[in-house]
């Protein structure tokens, strides 16, 4: 077995194992876990519920121990699962993974910046649903205030970010601790495994049957695909980490707390009201439970932290869009534009050309609500592709004995990588009517790395294996566009 001899990358001025940490939780915990308790309660009982929550969790820590491996074995591999892709399997495969984390990054700040105008509808009528005219306004100049925060400094806007995740925790550990005292056991295990409950199924007026055991698992394990991103949040940031065997720590102690917090929430609410109430809950669901067992102000607390939650994770993830374009740009996989520092260690060019395009998105959905859900699964999908490199770059490494780090053995390293590349293909399987549509995404923006690789010289731009990468995405665009014509498509 081979031991790794690299030594520890460290930078006394980066980024503390609290900052990293803070960048997990805070780029996860976004606004699914306040309308978490509705749609978990139109999936599944609670018997289903916990399986799918331990099969969720057992997946989800494999990930994180993945991420938590790689950082210990590869130090000086940057930007998490750009870096990662490209060490495995070369500068295209990297590409890609970098541009799709990318675009899921920017448009799930639209999803965060219409869940907050929908949000501060609670309090102002004008905002209500997330897309008004008055909303878009206000998230706009929100939007733009993140920019500047960023912009003044990768370093202040960390700080800052830790000072946001601990505010939106708060609202939720409260909810935790206030709920025990209005938790009704009857209504936990009224119909454990959901044969004779009925629910409102997307929110609708009808009352609807669970359906069976596995069923629910699937249903309930769908909607856990969408709320974990983030998970390789300090990853992604690891070249500004103070030593790089914080990055893993991060990465862990981040993913079990918010798993905890997660699951907590999930079964509060299933004891403070009966499951078919809650399943008929409007969003956010968190607040009609709170305020179930404490009153009307608790819709109002609940809102209040949501605003905070929001705001919160989009500074997570416009530093997460931001680093994921500088990092390929240093090393010649982006155009190098995006790598330009200024005097405050932040790539400015990478900064504006996310927030622009989270802006465009931003007008569209007043216009077209279709037009804003087609993006919000667009996210998902090419957002899943980059989990998948990380993970069989894991495997592949283990599988070769590469790097295998002292007091972890060969058989721990397989296991994770093989668990982790299993679960990510379940994840794209759950997904699977994104893949096409985000196929045509990544393949329109190719010209941005060809320009790249021109910029640093190599004529070749695509090695055979990258050429085959290219044609299977060119066929999946051209599937696309010919369901698009034909009217077969999901969107």
């Amino acid at each position: 077995m081979s031991q790794s001899t690299h030594t520890t990358v460290t930078n006394s001025r980066g980024l503390s194992v609290p900052a990293l940490t803070a960048l997990v939780v805070g780029s996860m915990i976004g606004g699914g876990i306040f309308g978490l308790p509705s749609q978990m309660a139109r999936a599944a009982a609670l018997g289903p519920l916990l399986i799918g929550w331990a099969l969720t969790g057992v997946g989800m820590l494999m990930l994180a121990f993945t991420y938590q491996s790689l950082a210990n074995r590869f130090p000086e591999v940057n930007g998490g699962v750009y870096g990662y892709a490209r060490a495995g399997f070369g500068n295209f495969i990297g590409y890609c993974s970098a541009i799709g984390y990318w675009i899921g990054a920017w448009i799930g700040n639209v999803a965060f910046l219409v869940l907050l105008g929908s949000a501060i509808g609670t309090f102002i009528p004008s905002f209500v649903g997330g897309n008004t005219l008055p909303s878009i306004a206000f998230t706009s100049v929100v939007l733009w205030v993140v920019y500047v925060l960023v912009l003044r400094g990768v370093q202040e806007a960390a700080v800052v970010n830790v000072i946001v995740t601990i505010a939106k925790v708060v609202p939720l550990v409260t909810f935790v601790v206030v709920g025990i005292f209005a938790f009704r056991l009857d209504f936990l295990t009224a119909d454990v495994w959901g044969t004779a409950t009925q629910v409102y199924a997307d929110g609708g007026t009808e009352l609807l049957p669970l359906g069976g055991t596995m069923a629910q698992v699937v249903a309930m394990m769908l909607i856990t695909v969408w709320v974990f991103s983030g998970v390789e949040g300090a990853a992604v940031f690891s070249e500004r980490a103070r030593r790089r065997s914080d990055v893993g720590k991060a990465t862990v102690i981040g993913f079990l707390f918010v798993l905890a917090l997660y699951v907590l929430v999930n079964i509060m609410s299933y004891g403070i009201m009966s499951q078919t109430d809650v399943s008929g809950l409007a969003d956010p669901s968190l607040a009609g439970v709170f305020a179930a067992a404490v009153g009307p102000w608790g819709a109002g607390f609940i809102s209040a932290g949501l605003i905070v939650s929001l705001l919160g994770v989009l500074l997570s993830w416009v530093l997460l869009a931001t680093e994921i374009l500088r990092v390929p740009a240093e090393e010649g996989v982006m155009p190098r534009s995006f790598g330009r520092l200024n005097d405050r260690g932040t790539p400015p060019v990478a900064l504006w050309t996310s927030n622009i395009a989270a802006q465009v998105t931003l007008i569209l959905t007043y216009f077209s609500s279709s037009t804003y859900e087609f993006l919000i699964f667009l996210a998902s999908g090419t957002i899943l592709i980059p989990y998948l490199w990380s993970a069989l770059f894991q495997l592949k490494t283990a599988w070769q004995n590469e790097r295998i780090t002292q007091g972890k053995s060969v058989t721990y390293e397989r296991v994770v990588g093989l668990i982790a590349v299993l679960y990510t293909i379940w994840l794209m399987y759950a997904g699977r009517d994104y893949l096409l549509p985000s196929a045509a995404v990544y393949f329109v923006l190719v010209p941005l790395y060809v320009k790249a690789r021109r910029e640093v010289g190599d004529r070749t731009v695509f090695k055979p294996f990258e050429l085959v990468v290219l044609g299977a995405l060119a066929a999946m665009a051209v599937a696309f566009v010919v369901q698009v014509a034909t009217g077969t498509s999901a969107f």
